[in-house]
Parts: structure tokens; C-alpha cells; sequence
């Protein structure tokens, strides 16, 4: 059986991107990483790793894949990711009542704040 360790983001700024996914998350690098290369992982032990990856690439919208990061404080989560660079990014098809809110991180990367509170 096989389980995801890590889900690899493609990056041009590795520092930036590093320091606003750190703090976004919660999660610390990995100690002996490379100028091309960092593993964020989680303080607490629990979730995937996030990888940063730096290679030219150009970002595709919509993207092929994005994060879901699920939150009881939606807006609280939307506020602080902004803060520390995120953009709100607006999709005309987004349902009127969606659980989500669609960012980018500080190079364009999509990934939705998602409202948990209301599933439990």
C-alpha cells in the first residue's frame, strides 16, 4: 500500500515561497536541504510533507492539481493567508454558496480555504 508523503509545488523564488508556505501551514523545512530544494513538514507530525521545488515553470490556469486546506475559521484563515501574500482570486463559476475561497500563493499557485465547520 502506498500513501502520499509529499506533494511537490514547482517554485522560482525558493525563500519567498518557503517563508509564506511555512507560515502558512504551520510546517518547518527539513534541515540539510539544497538551493533547489526544500521539505516543509508538519510541527506536529501530521499531514503530508510539502516539497518546494525550484524549477522554471509556468503556472497553468486552472491549475491541474491545487491544495484544499480545511479551516473552522474561514475567514479568519483567508485574512492571515492574505497578510502573508496570498491573493483572493475570483472565478466567475464559483457557486454562490460554495464552502470555498480560492487563493494564490505569492507566484500564482491556486489553493482553496475550505470551511470545515460546518460538516462536523
Amino acid at each position: 500500500m502506498v500513501r502520499i508523503g509529499s506533494i511537490v509545488l514547482r517554485v522560482d523564488d525558493l525563500k519567498r515561497q518557503t517563508d509564506f508556505w511555512t507560515a502558512a501551514l504551520d510546517y518547518e523545512p527539513r534541515k540539510g536541504d539544497s538551493e533547489d530544494f526544500v521539505l516543509l513538514h508538519p510541527r506536529d507530525g501530521v499531514g503530508p510533507n510539502v516539497s518546494l521545488d525550484r524549477v522554471n515553470s509556468t503556472v497553468q490556469v486552472p491549475p491541474r492539481i491545487h491544495l484544499d486546506l480545511y479551516t473552522e475559521d474561514q475567514a479568519g484563515e483567508v485574512k492571515r493567508l492574505i497578510r502573508l501574500g496570498a491573493t483572493e482570486v475570483h472565478w466567475d463559476k464559483r457557486p454562490p454558496d460554495a464552502d470555498y475561497i480560492i487563493l494564490a500563493d505569492p507566484e500564482g499557485n491556486r489553493f482553496c480555504v475550505v470551511d470545515i465547520s460546518q460538516s462536523h
